[in-house]
């Protein structure tokens, strides 16, 4: 499985999200594994961990990779989680497209459960 994010820039040489981070689990099929939306928002969490730790190395840091690495251990930390990890799987297992967007804006993310038919 991919996980995708918005369009990166460069933040003071680094990544940097527009507003949000999408997070698309898919389906275990014979030939593709699969991942759920919690394994997808923890590899998320290690691209932008690796990145704020290159970062600390250089003294250098960018807020906008420390907001989203915050918002995604706030989503991994949420009691939500589970419910969003089952609606997700639901929805794979009648094979629709899911995408979760993460908006980290503010003291709290919100989010949000993107659900369509594959075409």
């Amino acid at each position: 499985m991919r996980c995708l994010l918005a369009p990166r820039m460069a933040c003071a040489g680094g990544i940097k999200d527009l507003d949000r981070i999408e997070l698309v689990p898919r389906h275990s099929t014979r030939e593709i594994p699969g991942k759920c939306l919690g394994c997808a928002a923890k590899h998320e969490l290690n691209i932008y961990l690796g990145e704020l730790l290159s970062r600390y190395e250089k003294g250098d840091k960018c807020e906008e990779v420390e907001k989203r690495f915050e918002a995604l251990v706030s989503f991994l930390e949420s009691p939500g989680l589970e419910r969003l990890v089952n609606e997700s799987e639901k929805y794979l297992a009648e094979e629709r497209e899911v995408k979760l967007i993460i908006y980290p804006d503010g003291s709290q993310p919100k989010y949000e459960l993107i659900v369509k038919w594959q075409p």
